[in-house]
């Protein structure tokens, strides 16, 4: 097990993450070449094959875990993709460079299936060493709350308030964030609310039966990664003796700032992350090592 953080934040370092001092000069240069998120984003697409997952899946729900399933797996694989590359948990923010503090994963969710109903964010804070329980637990503890409260969410009205105002305050208003952002001033209680800052934001939408898209990543906020997974399909395929099989399979697409890390990086992130989805009760346990961002 990683040893406790005893890291304490010097002269440059922000509320959400630490900066990196030691980065390669070319990826230092990289966020002054490519100043905004969308002139830097890469895609990425895989499919997983599901037969091992949905029968884990099918064993943990039998065994009480009402409800678990793809979300709460993808989320988990992500978390600990993070305990081998945790150079994937980077930002950038102010032309420079930030390995976050923990892992923030974010996703939106309607309060209702209707074409009416609103979007709101859910966020979670992980740990590397967080299991799939914990994943879960913390996922449907936010989403209960969610429709426990019928008011506004801290998003919706701080938006709301926002969209009060004449356009040009608007407008002023929108650009002292931008510039509170670039400078790292912006307060914790906005930050946590803020869909645009975090550590990787996921669309599940295999729960409104169509297929993943490319996802753009926000110019504005820290959101490195947009991942996206759709519904699963079913595809007719040949196995080792010839003879014709139905396999299943769930798509997703990625969206990534190429500017925290190099694409052989990535790389092997995405391959940790096929392995857990693919092998999820290796998720049940902590992971035995955490490997920390370099400094």
């Amino acid at each position: 097990m990683a040893q406790e953080n005893i890291y304490k934040r010097r002269f440059g370092d922000r509320k959400e993450g630490r900066l990196i001092r030691s980065i390669d000069p070319i990826t230092k240069f990289m966020p002054y070449i490519m100043r905004d998120r969308n002139d830097a984003s890469n895609q990425f697409e895989d499919s997983i094959e599901l037969s091992s997952a949905e029968k884990w899946l099918r064993e943990k729900r039998a065994e009480g875990w009402k409800g678990m399933g793809m979300l709460h797996l993808f989320m988990a694989a992500y978390v600990r993709t993070v305990c081998h590359c945790p150079g994937i948990n980077r930002f950038v923010a102010g032309q420079k460079i930030y390995a976050r503090n923990d892992i923030e994963l974010c996703f939106m969710v309607k309060r209702a299936m209707t074409l009416e109903a609103g979007e709101t964010l859910i966020k979670i804070h992980c740990q590397p060493t967080d299991t799939i329980y914990d994943i879960y637990r913390k996922v449907n503890e936010q989403i209960d709350e969610l429709r426990s409260d019928s008011g506004e969410s801290g998003t919706e009205a701080f938006a709301a308030a926002l969209g009060k105002l004449p356009g040009f305050i608007f407008r002023f208003a929108v650009w002292l964030i931008r510039c509170a952002d670039y400078m790292g001033w912006l307060p914790t209680s906005l930050l946590e609310i803020s869909p645009f800052h975090g550590s990787m934001i996921l669309t599940d939408l295999g729960s409104i039966g169509i297929p993943p898209i490319y996802h753009h990543i926000y110019n504005f906020g820290t959101l490195p990664v947009f991942l996206a997974f759709g519904a699963k399909r079913r595809a007719i395929e040949l196995d080792k003796e010839g003879k014709a099989i139905e396999r299943k399979y769930i798509d997703y697409k990625v969206v990534t700032d190429e500017r925290i890390c190099d694409g052989f990086y990535y790389a092997t992130a995405f391959k940790f992350l096929k392995y857990y989805m693919k092998n999820p009760a290796a998720l049940e346990l902590p992971p035995e090592v955490v490997e920390e961002d370099i400094f």
